[in-house]
């Protein structure tokens, strides 16, 4: 079964989730190294996604004005 892409607006808000949970003590000790690699990762995620992004409005960009 092929894996969903996460949007951008996904992964933030799964991040402040995440953050919201540690700061409020609501997090297991337990689960924290997993939440805390599973935010990494959606961190990265969210880079990805802006730095595709910012490269395509470049070119949109530079396109126009030639």
């Amino acid at each position: 079964m092929a894996k969903k892409k996460i949007t951008y607006a996904e992964a933030i808000a799964e991040v402040e989730q995440i953050l919201n949970e540690i700061r409020s003590g609501a997090m297991d000790v337990d689960k924290l190294s997993d939440a805390v690699r599973r935010a990494n990762l959606l961190i990265g995620e969210c880079r990805r996604i802006l730095t595709k992004t910012e490269a395509e409005v470049e070119q949109l960009i530079n396109n126009n004005e030639q």
